[in-house]
């Protein structure tokens, strides 16, 4: 198992080696993507990506904060929130358990608590994200009490864990640790599908083309370019798809022949 900070630091390390020329961290980390994905404030995950350690967060905070998260950000097909009857049903708990247990936390947020920033619905629907989230090894991790500074279970014993289980496999269809997760974990986990990415590219070049963002990307620099360099640019693309064209209508070819021989 990888150690949280370290796992981080490297990740991010990796994702540096990878953007290329031309390109930014920023062009292609998107912060309110990734707190959506990983249930880390906006302002944490900028810090975190700065190399800088988050505020102290109570676990229970923490663990209700996310549970917020999921509702906002997880929505059913029609668009509306997920019920607190229907989440806590799917683990035979009543709803005033699980609200008492939201709404208690929320009047009484701890004053080292990061403030939530959630993405509006419309945003996750232009982003479209997937509920699906790896695995994270928290199952075992530590974390600091507030109270004396030593290290404990990131899941909490008790009613509180069979909770988190419960949400957990609603809408993750597991119990994974997401809502109990070090900000460090859950943002080192939402970071792989771009790290993916990028190592996609460089065994492809041809990928970032295809993908819709290097269109884009494509398109919005084509203003910057003299009319003679435009022309060369679709020139080169022109190119690349008649040569494509050409192989099928090769590969067809064959295959016919292939087929009339029998």
């Amino acid at each position: 198992m990888r150690e949280t900070r370290p796992a981080l630091a490297e990740t991010l390390s990796r994702i540096g080696s990878l953007i290329g020329d031309g390109r930014s961290r920023d062009d292609v980390l998107d912060v309110e993507q990734l707190s959506n994905e990983s249930g880390v404030p906006r302002d944490v995950v900028r810090m975190l990506l700065d190399g800088e350690e988050p505020p102290a967060e109570d676990i229970t905070d923490r663990i209700v904060r996310r549970i917020v998260h999921l509702r906002e950000t997880r929505l059913r097909p029609d668009g509306t929130r997920h019920s607190y009857d229907e989440i806590a049903a799917s683990y035979g708990a009543s709803r005033a358990s699980l609200s008492n247990l939201v709404n208690s936390r929320r009047k009484t947020p701890s004053p080292q608590t990061p403030s939530p920033q959630m993405p509006s619905r419309q945003a996750l629907s232009r982003q479209g994200l997937s509920a699906q989230v790896p695995s994270a090894q928290v199952l075992s991790e530590q974390v600091p009490s507030q109270q004396t500074g030593e290290r404990r279970p990131a899941r909490s014993g008790g009613p509180l864990a069979s909770t988190q289980a419960g949400i957990e496999t609603f809408f993750f269809g597991q119990p994974n640790g997401w809502l109990s997760a070090e900000p460090q974990t859950s943002l080192d986990n939402a970071l792989q599908s771009v790290l993916h990415g990028l190592e996609r590219e460089v065994a492809d070049p041809m990928a970032r083309l295809r993908g819709t963002h290097g269109l884009r990307e494509l398109a919005a620099r084509a203003p910057q370019l003299a009319e003679e360099e435009l022309q060369l640019v679709t020139d080169w693309i022109d190119t690349i798809l008649q040569r494509r064209n050409a192989q099928r209508v090769r590969g067809s070819g064959s295959d016919s022949s292939h087929t009339e021989g029998h």
